[in-house]
């Protein structure tokens, strides 16, 4: 494709912009629309993932036949296998006549499914079957319908992640990922966010009859410096907003008017570091302090195993009881290193390699006779436990030093090295 079916492609569509990996989604989605191969259409929520598909089916086959979209995520769950395949009459309360799903109206077509990821994972798999072999069931019928429906998918969030978080069915992310069109997001488009910017706001211009505004060149530097989290569609709202306000307050009687970017500033969001993209956790992933105690004391227990075994090993103890073909033990330094691993998201709270008692240091002790106390100050297990747990512990035994110090598995001198302040000066 050159350059100018690419722009009169681009004009069509009302697609603003030069950015080269914008272009690249353009022209992949031309090439593979002569074929029936299934394309997922990548990007974050705002960066017009919708154009693909009508490119994709305007430049088709399937150009003479019936074209939806469907929002995936804005279906009811109780209702999606009726939209998309249709139900009998009286299959379920409400159902006063039969009708058609998309599958059955798009035949001959296209079928976009935008936000296919918030699918329900039951009808997943009934969504394969349709992708793979073109047959379905109305709800309530026991009779096999055929459709012959091209699907074009879009998701905002990894379905690979989802996929590995059992939320999302890997063959069905397979199927649908025959061919995958990634779009851009606005921050990575710097020269077309001042583009898009002067098009939204001399069209809402045009729309009211509003003098038209411009930017200086500071004010086009504060647009590229933010980050844009809303993409093409929160830059649209700023625009027209900066555009109908704006273009009131200034001297009547011309044309135009410059902005500069302390104007600006107000309408641009404060960015902060709270609203930087994370990874996402959902409930079900959050660890508990209480949970952080329970491990600290299972790594804690494992710990002592170790050393009591390298005792043994020290001391030749193990010898007589290991018959000639007994193979022998692995090394006890390496199985320490292998079983007790640092969380990485707790390196900042604990350091395994620092903090572990040396086989040295533990063979001197029990030669001594010393006892090795659960409260030792430069124990694993003693750093995990916080004062928050320690609150938390007393509380639950009314103030009992005795037991919550055996709750958390510490001795109660160490819990009394432990305590806050103020709770030792009350307790004195």
């Amino acid at each position: 494709m050159d350059a100018q079916d690419l722009q009169r492609l681009k004009n069509k569509y009302d697609i603003i912009g030069n950015d080269p990996g914008l272009n690249r989604a353009i022209e992949t989605a031309v090439l593979v629309a002569p074929t029936d191969l299934t394309v997922l259409v990548t990007g974050e929520s705002g960066v017009g993932k919708e154009n693909i598909p009508k490119i994709i089916h305007q430049n088709s086959l399937r150009r003479t036949g019936k074209y939806f979209a469907i929002n995936c995520g804005a279906i009811p769950e109780g209702t999606v296998e009726s939209e998309l395949f249709g139900h009998e009459k009286g299959s379920f309360t409400g159902a006063v006549e039969a009708r058609k799903g998309y599958f059955e109206e798009a035949d001959g077509g296209t079928l976009f499914l935008d936000e296919i990821g918030e699918l329900p994972l039951p009808f997943q798999a009934k969504l394969l079957r349709v992708l793979q072999s073109g047959e379905y069931n109305r709800v309530g019928s026991s009779k096999v319908s055929k459709t012959d429906v091209r699907v074009i998918a879009a998701t905002n969030v990894d379905l690979a992640h989802a996929v590995a978080r059992g939320k999302f069915r890997e063959d069905l992310y397979y199927r649908l990922n025959a061919v995958q069109i990634s779009m851009p997001s606005l921050r990575e488009r710097k020269s077309d966010i001042y583009l898009l910017f002067r098009k939204f706001a001399s069209d809402f211009a045009d729309k009211f009859g509003m003098r038209k505004i411009s930017l200086t060149h500071d004010a086009i530097e504060l647009l590229n410096k933010y980050r844009w989290p809303g993409n093409i569609r929160q830059l649209k709202n700023i625009a027209e907003t900066v555009e109908a306000i704006e273009s009131q307050v200034h001297e009547p009687g011309k044309d135009r008017m410059e902005i500069d970017a302390a104007t600006l500033s107000r309408y641009i969001p404060k960015d902060s570091p709270n609203s930087l993209p994370v990874r996402f956790h959902s409930p079900d992933d959050t660890i508990t302090e209480e949970d952080k105690a329970a491990i600290y004391k299972a790594i804690y227990s494992l710990s002592n195993e170790i050393k009591e075994l390298k005792r043994i090993v020290a001391s030749g103890g193990i010898g007589s009881t290991v018959n000639a073909g007994t193979p022998s033990l692995p090394d006890i330094a390496h199985v320490e290193d292998n079983i007790v691993t640092r969380p990485q998201q707790w390196k900042d709270d604990i350091d395994i390699q620092e903090d572990l008692p040396s086989f040295e240091d533990d063979r001197q002790d029990n030669l001594e006779g010393v006892e090795s106390a659960p409260g030792e100050e430069g124990s694993l297990f003693i750093k995990g436990i916080t004062e928050e747990l320690i609150r938390k512990a007393l509380q639950k035994h009314g103030g009992n030093r005795k037991k919550a110090a055996a709750e958390l598995g510490i001795s109660e001198r160490t819990l009394y090295r432990k305590l806050p302040k103020e709770n030792k000066e009350r307790k004195d």
